[in-house]
């Protein structure tokens, strides 16, 4: 079994109000690290080139059973919550319910489908969305266990170059100062522009602006963009975090969401790329 992350134990003892979620995260993060996923990985075809990321158009077979054990697993987690949002997903757990669809509907970041699939089952939509938005993490983590190398270095789209997911947040690393962007489903990364929105492209920096957190001692900060009123959280780091702590480090920093949101700021909804995958 792997260990719980020192960081999620600290994140208990300074948001014990958050303990529900965090046990849900944890709960995430451990599946992730199963090798048993690995079986499910799709063969990527080698020289792949354009704007597409290595999942799109991709068939893909997965074991039904494992999806629904996380699905369960996790419903289960979050209902210590005692919210009603989160009591109402106990109908996702019954065995009629169509977890392809809402995996599928999750890798593919429709939330239009995702929607459709929350009211079909009675459930809260808000509740299942952010269930579902983890479900196909353990997937994704085990597609770039194996498909790293295949990972073009010439990558230079905003969004990720195997899943197709705007970044989570970005890491400025090393003397250098080298920019990467970071996945927060896959735990991908890819260099970016220092003054890049991923969202738009936008590089003139009388556009682009920086937020600086009144904390002090932090590394974090945001950079935002004025023609799209998108933002990134940046971190300042020697090197980049584990695949599967990105989804902590999203978590650990959501005074900078706060922030962002109070000056206009959001991230965008969906996907950067849609992947159109089969599911069977």
């Amino acid at each position: 079994m792997t260990a719980r992350p020192s960081a999620l134990s600290e994140l208990e003892r300074l948001h014990p109000e958050w303990e529900p979620w965090l046990a849900v995260i944890t709960e995430v993060v451990r599946e992730a690290g199963d090798p048993g996923w690995d079986v499910g990985v799709p063969v990527i075809p080698q020289g792949r080139t354009g704007p597409a990321p290595l999942l799109a158009g991709m068939t893909l077979a997965l074991e039904k059973d494992a999806v629904r054990r996380v699905l369960n697993r996790i419903i289960l987690i979050a209902q210590r919550s005692g919210t009603l949002p989160m009591a109402s997903l106990g109908r996702a757990s019954h065995a009629d319910f169509d977890v392809v669809e809402l995996f599928t509907a999750s890798l593919e970041q429709d939330d239009a489908r995702l929607s459709a699939t929350a009211a079909a089952a009675r459930v809260d939509v808000g509740a299942l969305q952010a269930i579902a938005a983890l479900l196909p993490v353990p997937f994704l983590q085990a597609c770039h266990r194996r498909c790293t190398r295949s990972l073009a270095n010439t990558w230079t789209e905003g969004y990720c170059p195997l899943c197709g997911a705007w970044p989570t947040l970005a890491e400025v690393r090393g003397i250098e100062r080298s920019r990467y962007l970071r996945c927060g489903r896959c735990g991908s990364q890819w260099l970016s522009q220092v003054l890049c929105c991923p969202y738009c492209g936008m590089t003139d920096h009388e556009e682009l602006a920086s937020l600086l957190p009144d904390k002090r001692g932090t590394t974090g900060m945001i950079e935002a963009c004025r023609r799209c009123r998108g933002y990134v959280k940046t971190f300042t780091r020697l090197q980049g975090s584990a695949p599967a702590h990105v989804l902590i480090d999203d978590l650990a920093s959501v005074d900078l969401d706060v922030a962002a949101l109070e000056h206009g700021y959001e991230r965008p909804r969906g996907g950067g790329h849609p992947l159109g995958v089969i599911v069977v």
